[in-house]
């Protein structure tokens, strides 16, 4: 279970956890993914349309809770889809310490 804080537009789908991009633009996208007390690595990327776009990992052994970041720029066409995958590892509750957000930054 998550929490979506700000929707303008509901183009994000809480059932899928896809974000459907209402026109063609570049869109900001970031996301913050916490791992909690997991020894594993974890990748996580950002996809569009099935294809990675942007990754980050957190794979330090012995810290309680790290997170995986980034940030990118992406142009999207009208009905893409955007959305988070974690490519390795598992949060074991960390989920409760991520964030994923993006928006329009300018329409073409």
């Amino acid at each position: 279970m998550f929490w979506i804080l700000v929707n303008v537009g509901t183009h994000f789908d809480q059932e899928s956890s896809v974000f459907l991009a209402p026109r063609r633009g570049v869109y900001s996208f970031n996301f913050h993914v916490v791992k909690a007390y997991n020894r594993q690595t974890i990748q996580v990327s950002l996809m569009v349309n099935g294809w990675p776009m942007i990754s980050a990992f957190a794979g330090d052994q012995d810290v309680t809770r790290e997170a995986a970041t980034n940030a990118g720029l992406v142009i999207m066409e009208k009905g893409d889809k955007a959305y988070l995958r974690l490519e390795r590892g598992n949060l074991m509750g960390g989920w409760k310490y991520s964030t994923f957000s993006g928006f329009l930054v300018f329409p073409l």
